[in-house]
């Protein structure tokens, strides 16, 4: 957490040596996933994916359908928005995390409206899924959470 994400090279090896291993393992494990009709979901979090175009170098350079992106709206501490809308058009899945009560590792103020008009512009039409980070009791905090995301996907097809 106090690196904010950003992980240090194993010794004697660079982030393409990193991506590439990522890939060839990702390669190995899309004929399964594609044979039991899974879609792997590539979340944006720490390390190589801790960015846009970390997740998406991992993406576009497999091109599978089985292959797409799981949009966590609280792993981006930079440049939130933008990073959002460059990963919308290839997700299948979104984390929307709230953080009612203050957050157990660190805070966001995320715009859901912003985030509704990211998606809708992206014509995503997968699930959205609540990823409670708050300390307030989960009994208030979840219906809390679930009454922003409908006002704010409200009459969208997100």
């Amino acid at each position: 957490m106090a690196n904010r994400g950003i992980e240090p090279n194993l010794p004697g090896h660079s982030d393409d040596d990193g991506f590439k291993w990522v890939i060839d393992c990702l390669q190995q494990c899309l004929p399964r996933a594609a044979d039991a009709g899974v879609t792997l979901g590539l979340e944006n979090h720490w390390g190589l994916g801790r960015t846009a175009a970390g997740v998406l170098r991992v993406v576009e350079s497999i091109d599978s359908p089985w292959l797409r992106v799981t949009l966590d709206t609280g792993n981006f501490l930079e440049d939130m928005y933008p990073q959002m809308q460059a990963l919308a058009p290839h997700a299948v899945l979104v984390q929307a995390k709230t953080y009612f009560g203050g957050g157990e590792w660190y805070t966001l103020d995320i715009d859901y409206d912003q985030v509704a008009a990211i998606l809708r512009a992206a014509e995503f039409r997968g699930y959205i899924s609540l990823e409670m980070e708050g300390r307030e009791d989960p009994m208030t905090a979840v219906p809390k959470s679930l009454a922003l995301f409908r006002r704010a996907f409200a009459g969208t097809h997100v």
